[in-house]
C-alpha cells in the first residue's frame, strides 16, 4: 500500500478515544458545509492534524469565519454550528 507523504501526523487520538484522520476531513472542494463538515475541520486543527493556515487554504476560508466556528463549539457545543440553530446562539 502506498502512502502519500504529509507533514504532520496522519492521525490524531481525540479526547473521547476515537482517532481522526485525514480521510475524516472534508474534501477540499467541499461547497456545501453542514455541522459535521465544520466540526471535522476545527476538530482537526484543535487536535493538531492540520495547520490552521493550512486548512484556510485547502477549505477556501477566511480567518475569521474559521474562528466563529472555534468559538461556537467552544461557547455552545457542536449543535451551534448548524446554521438553523445560529438565531439561538447570537448575542442581541
Amino acid at each position: 500500500m502506498y502512502l502519500k507523504k504529509v507533514d504532520g501526523p496522519r492521525a490524531v487520538t481525540l479526547p473521547d478515544g476515537s482517532t481522526m484522520t485525514r480521510a475524516d476531513l472534508p474534501a477540499p472542494t467541499t461547497g456545501r458545509w453542514v455541522a459535521s463538515r465544520k466540526l471535522a475541520v476545527v476538530r482537526g486543527v484543535l487536535y493538531g492534524l492540520i495547520t490552521q493556515a493550512e486548512a484556510l487554504a485547502r477549505y477556501d476560508l477566511s480567518q475569521d469565519e474559521f474562528t466563529e466556528w472555534v468559538r461556537a463549539v467552544s461557547d455552545h457545543g457542536e449543535e451551534a454550528l448548524k446554521a438553523t440553530a445560529l438565531k439561538n446562539y447570537r448575542q442581541p
